[in-house]
């Protein structure tokens, strides 16, 4: 059944998503995944997230607040509209801008601000979190911690007032926003800021983005020669690649056992692709 607002009137919302320059993205997973992957990781979270809320039957648009190119260009091409962080203020004022530009075209449109980085995000579920913010001037769902926010809410002629960050849940009901509290929601909860955070979305599900991204920063140690701290390693599709000691010694290992699971950086193309960084698997 399609939600309506307090007023009897259909709604479908406008998504604003926030997304930082991609080099700056997800600080917290540097020591999981290296700075190049970790930038990768977040443009594939911001793909899963905008891929799953376009498809939801209550969501008419999803505008995405970057000024990042590469994510504005991929986000582009999954149908979301780019905006740039003309403010660049942080992220509230970034979701500040995107609501007031979504209301500049369509004065009464409803609103809602949802974080970048869930990667397991399910469209039932963010379905069923839509339907329940229509019945709320205000609403907001919080983090699968219990202290953040992954979604604000606001009614046509209501102003979003977005104060993410931290325990933002505190913040967005003290302003009287209600909380939305809904079980089976999981995946709209399960925001990734660290390795752990990563562990829990992959044991939800991540979307093919994320998946791949991860399956291109994983192998299996194949052979390893302690003399020269050099070896090879195997891709999940049995492909070797070599690894030099500079590799191996810029993972800060002692010794790689063949048949270890290890996460690793690749470089080059075709036959000159190479593995340049391979440690232990942490995620």
């Amino acid at each position: 059944m399609r939600p309506v607002g307090r007023n009897g009137a259909p709604v479908t919302w406008t998504l604003v998503v926030p997304l930082k320059p991609l080099a700056r993205a997800k600080t917290r997973l540097s020591d999981a995944a290296g700075d190049g992957p970790r930038a990768s990781l977040a443009l594939a979270f911001a793909q899963d997230t905008v891929g799953a809320a376009l498809a939801s039957r209550w969501v008419r648009e999803v505008t995405v607040v970057t000024d990042d190119p590469l994510a504005g260009r991929e986000l582009s091409a999954l149908g979301a509209r780019i905006l740039p962080d003309s403010p660049g203020l942080g992220l509230n004022a970034a979701l500040a801008h995107g609501a007031r530009a979504v209301r500049e075209e369509r004065p009464g449109a409803a609103v809602a601000a949802l974080n970048a980085d869930l990667p397991a995000l399910r469209t039932v579920e963010l379905d069923l979190v839509l339907e329940a913010a229509a019945d709320f001037s205000r609403a907001f769902l919080a983090d699968a911690a219990g202290v953040g926010t992954t979604l604000l809410s606001a009614a046509p002629g209501a102003e979003l007032a977005p104060a993410f960050g931290g325990p933002s849940r505190d913040r967005h009901r003290a302003s009287g926003a209600r909380e939305i509290e809904l079980a089976g929601v999981d995946s709209v909860r399960r925001d990734v800021d660290t390795a752990g955070d990563l562990r829990a979305a992959v044991a939800l599900g991540v979307g093919s983005h994320t998946r791949a991204r991860l399956a291109d920063m994983q192998g299996t140690a194949y052979t390893y020669d302690p003399e020269t701290r050099a070896g090879s390693v195997l891709l999940d599709d049995g492909t070797p690649l070599p690894f030099d000691t500079a590799a191996f010694d810029a993972g800060g290992l002692r010794m790689l056992r063949p048949g270890q699971r290890v996460r690793i950086e690749v470089a080059g193309e075709g036959e000159q692709r190479r593995v340049v960084f391979v440690t232990l698997q942490t995620f």
